[in-house]
């Protein structure tokens, strides 16, 4: 019965409406720009590109790494920072705003079949109460838009701006936070900026932010030497390759109204961790630049970056060495400097044996 009910009103609505609905009648009726972002009476349902909080015009471009189809997401420095999960943008002119909400009317039901029972009454029931909810809250909309907020929809201004609507950043479309655009679309002329009463509106800095998890960083991977197993109290070079981790560039854009932002990861540092306290590094604190390749003829000299083990693995066992890259994130845009975000890192881990020989020879 629940199901029924949800199935015709619920998913029927959402699929029908690109607006998000206020949970009351009230909510309609002010002004709902600037009093914050109230839920959608849907919120939680099913939900399809183009409603509420739909699909983004921002574009992703650039980027290109050795890394190949191989790459990873980093994990910022600060562990309370997040990408935006959603954002207002320019999306939609006076004549689809109309359409839209036009098209949400109910449309004329086929007599149902009739089973015999009495699910034909509740099923009549369900139906007639979905049909009038839809047409309540299509009535509500149209008064919005064409007497109390707007006039006609704002059609007088066709090709002279949009109707801001809430989108979902698409990696994070299932958070919680994502339903925070809910608001009804709202207007702007062309080449002026949104409300500042209006939070999360698009803006080159929260382009950035959204390029930052588009990043396409290489997975983490190092070299050592002596490859394969280790030798007790032998320094062991660690270092990654320069010519695979070099800074890569993401821009998120917007043509209109014209903004992007071109966010940077820069390789800074390689920090190791040998997975025992029997073990030095170096430098002493584990933290170094990205290394050098040992070479012939480096062998009595201390690695830049390194690890030597003071005890050897017993039976099958072995240590595990992790090595976490970190990237300087910054970011320019179109309309100014831009400035920097939270670094970020990836981290693997690789099983090293030990073992005990008294005299080795370093290839």
């Amino acid at each position: 019965m629940h199901e029924l009910i949800r199935r015709g009103t619920t998913v029927g609505l959402t699929a029908a409406l690109f607006l998000t609905v206020p949970q009351t009648a009230q909510a309609l009726d002010p002004d709902p720009v600037g009093k914050g972002a109230g839920q959608g009476a849907f919120s939680g349902s099913e939900e399809k590109p183009g409603i509420s909080a739909g699909v983004s015009r921002v574009r992703i471009t650039g980027g290109s790494s050795k890394g190949g189809g191989n790459t990873v997401q980093l994990t910022p420095a600060n562990p309370g920072w997040k990408a935006p999960a959603c954002w207002y943008e320019p999306k939609t002119s006076p004549k689809e705003l109309k359409e839209k909400i036009e098209s949400a009317k109910p449309k004329k039901r086929k007599p149902a079949k009739k089973t015999g029972t009495i699910f034909d009454d509740l099923n009549e029931t369900h139906n007639n109460l979905a049909d009038g909810l839809s047409k309540q809250v299509v009535r509500l909309y149209e008064d919005y838009y064409q007497t109390d907020k707007y006039k006609n929809y704002n059609m007088a201004k066709q090709g002279k701006g949009m109707f801001w609507e809430g989108v979902k950043n698409p990696r994070r479309k299932d958070d919680p936070e994502a339903d925070k655009c809910s608001r009804h679309a709202y207007w702007v002329d062309e080449g002026d900026p949104a409300p500042k009463n209006v939070p999360l509106a698009v803006s080159p800095k929260v382009l950035a932010e959204y390029a930052y998890e588009e990043l396409p960083i290489p997975r983490t991977e190092i070299s050592l030497n002596p490859e394969g197993k280790q030798t007790v109290n032998l320094d062991t070079w660690v270092w990654a390759d320069k010519g695979k981790f070099k800074p890569v560039s993401v821009t998120a854009s917007l043509d209109n109204p014209a903004m992007s932002a071109t966010t940077t990861a820069k390789p800074v540092s390689l920090t190791l961790e040998p997975g025992t306290d029997e073990a030095r590094t170096f430098p002493a604190s584990g933290k170094c630049k990205l290394g050098e390749p040992y070479s012939a003829g480096r062998k009595d000299e201390t690695p830049p970056c390194g690890v030597r083990y003071l005890r050897a693995t017993s039976g099958n066992g072995a240590y595990p060495l992790k090595a976490t890259l970190t990237w300087e994130i910054s970011w320019t845009s179109t309309d100014g400097p831009g400035g920097d975000l939270p670094a970020g890192s990836f981290s693997t881990t690789h099983d090293v044996t030990v073992r005990e020989i008294q005299s080795v020879v370093r290839d």
